[in-house]
């Protein structure tokens, strides 16, 4: 007798990207739908939920005229507004603090003069110095960009010392053996060591700059996705701020995005731990 093989049907596995993707889609539409759901049976007419949101969203985004127009201003202005005040002040921020955090780790009398007071702002509410700020620039764009250029210089110092700090004898030694100028110690190899560091850093800073531009811009009425938040909310139209909070998330996602491209594209050496 010869034994005859079945030839079972293959079985079609989706593969380990999209099984995520898929994952996450449905994560998103049982949150959603529990948010409309609970808002619907709790919560008054009013309160925003996914479908007033979906209702309003493309009548937000196409700037078409509405009776809040001459008071929270084009959405599309307002978000340019509020991208280019956090760019500038994570650009200022982030050199500035890419350079404490070198003078920090590598100089033992500006560590002792500097290190706990960075560390007390840091663990200080942004909203607090606010009203500081508004003391020595007044109610304008000025305040919104120091506020910003505060919230992103503090973690990357920090970050950027502790790398310093952590970064093996054994290259120091050789920088001496080779009678490496101190330039080339802190740029050419304290900073490289230093990288992971400056990454995550990064991604706080990035986070804090824009949660500093929306509470300036709310706080201080300027210009800005701030305060089309602000005018909305305060005429009781939550679901077209709404939009715009969506909008703040996405900007915060692309961050993130542009991050992690930048470092596959520029440091393919860099893994994340367990990764």
């Amino acid at each position: 007798m010869t034994a005859v093989a079945l030839r079972l049907p293959r079985t079609r596995t989706l593969s380990p990207r999209v099984e995520v993707v898929l994952l996450r889609v449905a994560a998103g539409v049982v949150l959603l739908g529990l948010w409309e759901g609970l808002v619907t049976w709790l919560s008054p007419y009013y309160v925003t939920r996914p479908s007033g949101v979906a209702k309003v969203f493309w009548e937000v985004v196409s700037n078409r005229p509405t009776p809040l127009t001459q008071l929270s201003g084009s959405f599309w202005f307002d978000v340019q507004t509020t991208i280019v005040a956090v760019f500038e002040g994570l650009a200022i921020g982030v050199v500035a603090g890419v350079i404490v955090g070198l003078a920090m780790g590598r100089l033992r009398d500006v560590e002792w003069a500097f290190k706990y007071y960075i560390g007390a702002l840091f663990a200080m509410p942004t909203i607090a110095i606010l009203p500081l700020m508004t003391l020595w620039f007044g109610y304008t764009n000025t305040a919104r960009l120091w506020i910003i250029i505060l919230g992103a210089f503090l973690p990357v110092a920090l970050n950027v010392y502790d790398g310093v700090r952590k970064l093996p004898v054994t290259y120091l030694e050789v920088a001496r053996t080779y009678h490496a100028r101190w330039w080339n110690v802190w740029f050419g190899i304290a900073l490289p060591a230093s990288l992971p560091y400056l990454l995550a850093g990064l991604r706080l800073a990035a986070g804090r700059a824009l949660v500093a531009a929306v509470v300036a811009e709310y706080l201080l009425a300027i210009k800005g996705l701030g305060f089309f938040i602000r005018s909305d909310t305060q005429s009781l139209h939550e679901n077209q701020a709404m939009v715009a909070v969506v909008m703040l998330a996405l900007i915060g996602v692309a961050i993130n995005a542009s991050i992690d491209l930048a470092t596959k594209r520029f440091l393919p050496w860099y893994r994340r731990e367990g990764r």
